[in-house]
């Protein structure tokens, strides 16, 4: 079950861990936290824009197997989801 998008093929038979985070700058730091923090927080710390991450490694091990797709807005983010799902049922069907 191949996805494509962002010029990666990404085989979501083998994916561990799918979710989408926002990326801040905290005083020049970035970091990945969750879209919940986000809208909690968003006052707080200057946000650069969102992933989503596609994770392939065994839960547990060290990450060695991750794809980031970047967007610039929320609005990008929640689309892709979106196609993802889509594709997923569409496979599965």
């Amino acid at each position: 079950m191949i996805y494509k998008s962002h010029g990666y093929d990404l085989d979501l038979s083998k994916i561990t861990r799918l979710y989408p985070a926002v990326i801040v700058d905290v005083h020049g730091e970035f970091a990945q936290v969750s879209l919940e923090w986000a809208d909690l927080n968003g006052d707080k710390v200057k946000l650069s824009g969102y992933v989503l991450v596609f994770d392939f490694d065994p839960l547990g091990e060290v990450i060695k197997s991750r794809v980031e797709l970047s967007f610039d807005t929320k609005e990008e983010l929640f689309d892709e989801m979106q196609r993802v799902d889509e594709f997923v049922k569409t496979q599965n069907c």
